[in-house]
């Protein structure tokens, strides 16, 4: 997909036309950005689960070349924006949240079915909403990072969530970088989330976005799918018990001593947080047995109604 503006002069090439016309750039000569697209969309409805119950869908609607003021512009007082440091590429990225995405992902959180008309009076998000929305673009970053790692490893750190414009320009406003616009649809409500990423960043991964997937295919050896299917599920992988959690102050740490007491909330009857790389699994109870502690598992943990709680607590 590329962008078209009015013919210039004979011989003289436009702005976009001459970037366009740049090796590398055109949105059709890079086919893994439409497959990065494809794949972050899929993990961002896989990591959704973790906020809704129900089913949120998500479709690329387009994928433009377009400046960076004009993209920023048409989202003025409506949206939020998260704003990303692309370490390996030393540059700055945006991904950025209407209200009708966030308006809609806080009803399906706290249990709305969409039965109640859509809200549509203008005003600035609650902190409860930007809160929500700061969770959403932390697990949509991860999503992007997760999508692009086929072609550059690279991580998006999420610097901060901004409402103003002012303080979201990454690049100069007449500068141009690839947008892609996308569809929410939850609860039979929509929202629209857009990505945009600044040429200069794009100019160091050009070479692998531009690679041909058809080139690349290679037909699947079932033995070899055998050994890493069991090669995996025999690792190794460790859990552990967290039976509480405390916050301390820098000063609090600095005084802690040999032979000092820290006082627990905790009771027998409190129960255990069984998590695996920092990702909780499963609520159990603590008992002995053999002259050893056992955990005996309760019930899987509710990653949306632990976030909703937290949420609330705050």
């Amino acid at each position: 997909m590329g962008v078209s503006e009015k013919s210039a002069p004979s011989g003289v090439l436009a702005g976009s036309e001459r970037l366009l016309d740049a090796p590398g750039i055109a949105i059709d000569r890079m086919p893994m950005l439409h497959v990065i697209l494809d794949r972050m969309i899929a993990q961002c409805s896989e990591n959704l689960r973790q906020l809704s119950a129900p089913p949120a869908f998500f479709s690329v609607d387009t994928v433009a070349a377009r400046r960076v003021g004009d993209v920023l512009d048409a989202y003025e007082n409506k949206v939020a924006i998260g704003v990303y440091h692309a370490l390996a590429w030393d540059s700055r990225i945006l991904i950025g949240l209407d209200h009708d995405f966030i308006f809609t992902l806080a009803e399906a959180l706290f249990g709305g079915d969409g039965g109640e008309a859509p809200f549509t009076q203008g005003r600035k998000l609650s902190s409860l909403e930007l809160r929500l929305a700061h969770k959403a673009l932390d697990l949509f970053g991860r999503a992007l990072q997760s999508a692009f790692s086929t072609v550059s490893d690279t991580a998006f750190k999420l610097e901060r969530v901004e409402t103003r414009l002012d303080f979201a320009v990454i690049a100069p406003r007449n500068a141009f970088g690839v947008t892609a616009k996308i569809k929410l649809r939850i609860l039979g409500r929509h929202g629209e989330m857009f990505i945009l990423i600044p040429q200069a960043a794009l100019n160091s991964v050009r070479q692998q976005l531009g690679r041909n997937l058809s080139d690349d295919a290679a037909v699947r050896d079932p033995a070899w799918t055998r050994q890493i299917e069991g090669e995996i599920g025999r690792a190794e992988i460790e859990v552990r018990g967290v039976i509480e959690e405390r916050h301390f102050l820098l000063g609090d740490i600095a005084d802690l001593k040999v032979g000092g007491i820290l006082q627990l909330k905790s009771t027998p009857s409190t129960r255990v947080r069984l998590e695996c790389n920092a990702e909780p699994l499963f609520w159990c109870n603590l008992g002995q047995g053999d002259g050893v502690y056992t955990l005996r598992i309760d019930e899987s943990m509710s990653r949306e109604q632990e976030f909703v709680d937290e949420m609330l607590s705050r």
